[in-house]
């Protein structure tokens, strides 16, 4: 069974980092600010400013941040304040033993899941695709909070995923699958083939989504995870949104689903809510899923977070 880290808490302290490409300094006052009158205290990474092109610093010191807030007590949860691009190279820097050893509520989405991933896989961690600090914002939808805190300070289970009400979750092939949820932005887990870090999807249920990306080139990541194996020893697949995808040749992400997903015969749960999308529904990767592709259901098996 996964670790699930120390249940989250009002006044717990929360470390800000950036691993991936860097966020104005505006905004990530801004968002903290709201951070704080939701009653959380702050500690900022020493390289959350940085900015060199696309990417805020060298690989080296983003994960020296990531890692200062893992040895840190008094740091409970490890807040990216965005993806982007390159957090993937930071990852070799990393010390898994250590990180396992301090486990804490980690979170976010696009480019930080193929960190999320690695830390389950390689720390054996429950992590969160949930918010980054940008998201922290009044127009962020009510349903975006309620998911994260119920995920990070309740986690109960067994408890049911949820999409925001009447948007209903869709089951596209029948039967059920269960295994350790993994997944989240097709994009960075295609980049991940061939390397150290490559998702493991045997006896597992994975989750993609993305975004920005034309459908035919969606459909290239696709087939290169079928060519890889990835969707022959999965026991389910949930697929989310493709938020703001272009439609190419006149195929839409949809007809993706249904021309190249629903075929593959696995469990099937479509339009979940999460990530890129505007509703950011809270998935635990590491923890034991449930799907049921008849009654289009997702039940979290695991508690996400421990008493300590």
């Amino acid at each position: 069974m996964s670790i699930a880290p120390p249940r989250l808490n009002q006044g717990d302290t929360v470390g800000i980092v950036t691993l991936g490409s860097p966020l104005s300094a505006d905004t990530i006052r801004t968002r903290i600010d709201y951070l704080e009158q939701l009653g959380f205290n702050i500690l900022l990474g020493e390289s959350v400013f940085n900015r060199t092109g696309f990417l805020a610093g060298s690989a080296e010191s983003r994960a020296n941040d990531f890692m200062s807030m893992v040895l840190n007590p008094d740091v409970k949860w490890i807040l990216p304040t965005r993806g982007g691009v390159g957090v993937a190279g930071m990852i070799p820097y990393l010390d898994f033993t250590q990180i396992r050893d301090n486990p804490k509520i980690i979170s976010g989405y696009s480019d930080i899941t193929i960190l999320l991933n690695a830390l389950y896989q390689f720390a054996n961690l429950i992590t969160f695709q949930g918010l980054l600090l940008i998201d922290f914002r009044d127009s962020t939808p009510a349903y975006n909070f309620d998911q994260f805190f119920s995920a990070t300070m309740n986690g109960n289970a067994p408890y049911l995923f949820l999409n925001p009400p009447g948007i209903p979750l869709q089951g596209k092939v029948d039967g059920v699958g269960t295994g350790e949820l993994i997944g989240g932005n097709l994009t960075s887990f295609v980049d991940s083939l061939g390397t150290p870090y490559e998702i493991n999807t045997r006896g597992k249920v994975i989750f993609l989504e993305d975004t920005h990306e034309a459908t035919n080139t969606i459909y290239r990541y696709l087939a290169h995870l079928e060519a890889a194996g990835k969707f022959e020893d999965c026991e389910a697949i949930l697929m989310g949104t493709c938020t703001d995808c272009p439609v190419s040749y006149n195929t839409s992400y949809q007809d993706l689903i249904e021309t190249f997903i629903v075929p593959l015969g696995k469990p099937l749960v479509t339009n979940i809510q999460s990530a890129h999308n505007y509703y950011k529904g809270t998935l635990p990767i590491g923890a034991n899923v449930r799907v049921d592709g008849t009654n289009g259901t997702i039940t979290v098996l695991d508690n996400t977070v421990a008493d300590r």
